[in-house]
This record gives structure tokens, sequence and C-alpha cells, in this order.
């Protein structure tokens, strides 16, 4: 069992609040999570039709056969049980009656702000980050093996073929819940779009180009992304554009929540075929910027995440934002640096006053550049935005 570094925070929501609702895509591990967690939590899963039915049918019923805490799984298909459990919490205050799971995050949050408002904390499981998987024994020497893995925990707990694994996850979970939310007659324009957006990862985001490439209406893209967002297959990067006038670029960014579902969609069928692929950089963007989304949302913080470049093509590939405090970030998948690969966060600097440290993240060792500038191997991100972890920095 692989032990997850969001434990910890999730301990300490569990003995200040009533209800965690934790959301998280699906395989992504919540269940084992919970059950590891709170061992000995009664669990119900709303995923199974006829528990869902009792609930739906006598939500009162239902929760009074429960005699202690309880992990309610997929709440996010009975969310009429979020009303009873406000009165149980409001009758009896004590700190972690209830944990709540969901992978549909929109319906969730919707649900929650409306009847669980200042009862509940929420946090965001992903997959595996690659610190975790290193602290369960799995280190790979390239990063195109992290990539072509995916992070899945069930990849590896039960050595599944990624090709395979995400495929199945493909067809199961990615078709089958979003063409539900969407109602869709064509399933072929949405996997357009998928493999689309797999081959635009990462770069900025034309709705009208999508529209005209898939055959539908702007609006009609725009809907699917959000979907696609809150159902956690794909993560959007806002720009940063606060107070830089007309010559920033404010088009969002999209990335897949997993790089070994963004690999299956592009084709790759082994880990070799990365390095020779056109799209080698994109890849691994996507999954560095995942290990800085994951790094947030295992410490129960808002990503605070945002990218930057304006109209002369200077750019940060992430822009971290703590308070009124920003860090930089350029990710590049070569193994060697020179000058040019740092020049947009320089510029970045320049316009930017209240920038703290900024990293060039890539594949060779880490060192000091000056200029408030660090090179930073690809499996130290992490410590980035965990200060208690100190980076192995070369002067």
């Amino acid at each position: 069992m692989i032990k997850r570094d969001i434990e910890r925070e999730l301990k300490v929501l569990a003995g200040e609040y009533p209800v965690v609702t934790l959301l998280g895509p699906r395989q992504a591990g919540k269940t084992t999570l919970a059950k590891m967690v709170f061992p000995d939590y009664a669990y119900s899963n709303l995923e199974i039709p006829e528990v869902r039915e009792r609930a739906i049918l006598d939500p009162k019923a239902y929760l009074s056969g429960f005699s202690g805490p309880v992990v309610l799984d997929e709440i996010q298909r009975a969310p009429e049980l979020l009303s009873y459990i406000q009165a149980i919490v409001d009758e009896d205050e004590q700190a972690g009656q209830f944990i709540l799971m969901g992978s549909h995050q929109l319906r969730v949050r919707e649900a929650v702000s409306q009847s669980l408002a200042g009862r509940t904390a929420i946090l965001n499981l992903l997959p595996l980050s690659i610190s975790e998987l290193t602290g369960a024994g799995f280190e790979f020497t390239g990063f195109e093996e992290y990539a072509f893995r995916g992070f899945l925990p069930r990849v590896y707990a039960r050595s599944l073929r990624p090709a395979t694994a995400y495929s199945n996850y493909y067809q199961t979970y990615v078709e089958r819940d979003v063409r539900q939310l969407i109602h869709l007659k064509d399933v072929s324009l949405f996997e357009k779009l998928l493999k689309l957006m797999a081959g635009r990862a990462g770069q900025l985001v034309d709705y009208g180009s999508l529209a005209n490439d898939v055959g539908v209406d702007s609006k009609t893209i725009r809907n699917w992304l959000s979907i696609l967002e809150a159902s956690f297959v794909l993560f959007k990067l806002p720009a940063y554009f606060e107070n830089f006038g007309k010559r920033v670029i404010k088009a969002p960014k999209y990335y897949f929540i997993d790089v070994g579902l963004l690999c299956f969609l592009l084709g790759i069928r082994k880990a070799e075929q990365i390095v020779r692929d056109p799209l080698v950089g994109s890849i691994f963007e996507n999954l560095m910027v995942m290990e800085c989304l994951k790094s947030r949302t295992n410490q129960g913080r808002l990503p605070d995440l945002y990218y930057f470049r304006d109209s002369n093509g200077n750019e940060g590939d992430v822009v971290l934002q703590n308070g009124r405090t920003l860090s930089a970030i350029e990710i590049k998948s070569a193994s060697t640096f020179s000058a040019a690969q740092w020049k947009g966060l320089r510029q970045f600097k320049k316009i930017a006053p209240n920038v703290g440290e900024s990293y060039l993240v890539y594949n060779g060792d880490s060192y000091a550049l000056g200029d408030g500038i660090e090179a930073v191997h690809y499996k130290e991100v992490g410590p980035i935005f965990n200060p208690s972890e100190p980076l192995k920095i070369k002067k």
C-alpha cells in the first residue's frame, strides 16, 4: 500500500471539522486512503445501485443505520443525503463524523456549498506523485517512464500494463462518466476533442479553432471542457495578468490530470517512444505542472497556479502565488541548460517586483544560477512547494 502525502492533512481536518469532503478522479486512491486512515469507520459505496436507491428513497433511515462515523463514497450519486447530514452535524458538532468522497467536483461542490457550508473541509486527492512513488520503491531513471506508466495507484499495485490500463480507464470511466453528463449522441465528436486536447496539451486554448476542428460551436467546446475539468480529466491553468496591461496573453492552458492518459491518447505504447515524439516537451511540461499541482493539493492548499506570457514571447510556464509573493517556474525537457532558457523568468522578474525565487525545472542536475534563479532536477519539484524539504542545490 502506497503512503499518500495528503494523509497528514486529512487526519488534521478530520479532527477539526464534523465533515471532510475528499474529491478526486476515479482510481486516484480515495477509497484506499479513507479505509487506511479511518479503519474504524463504517463504509458505504453509493455507486452500488441498491445502496444508492435505499439512500435516495429514505435518507433518514439510511443514515440512522450507522451507529458511528462513516465514509460515504461517490456522494454525488445521492446529494439528497447532504441536507440530512447537515441536520446531524448541527445537532452534534463532534469532529470527524463523516468522510464524503466524490469524483465529480462540480456536482459535489455545488451540493456541499448549499448544505454544508462552514461544516466541511474540502481536499482534492490527485493520482500519485513522483515522491510518493519513490517512497514506495518505484523509482525510474528517465522521466519518460513516469509519463508512460502514469500515476494511477492500481497500475503499480497490480503491475498492470500501462497501455492496457489506460485503454480500460478511458473506456470505462472517461467515456462513460462524461457521456452521462453531456448526453452525447455522436461519441466520435467528443473523442475528437479529447485527442485534439492531447495534441495541444500546454498550448494556449483557442475555442474557435477547436470548434472548427471538432465540428461543433465554441459554446459547446467550452461546456465540454468545463465538464472534463470538473471530472478531473483536465486541469485549466489560467494566465497571470495582474496589472500588466494589454501586452499579456490571457487565454488559459489545459493539461491532463494524469499524464499516462495523455500518452495513451497520443498513441504512445512504449516509454521509449516519448523521447522521439515531437510532443516530448509538452509531455514533460504536463508531467511537471501536475507535480506542482499535487504538491499544493497534498498540503490542503488552493492551487494558486498560473502561467505568464507576454506579446513578445517571454513566459513562465508556472507562476505560484503565495499571498503577495510570486515564484516563477520555466519547464524544459532537456538535460542541459542555457541562458536563453531562463530569459522569460528574468523578464517576468523585471515587470513583477514581488517575485521571489524562480526556477528552471529540467532533466539535469540542480544548480544555483544566480539572480535568484535556480536550476532544479524534475524530481526535486516537490521541495519548491514545501520549505521543510530542502532543495539539493549545487553552487
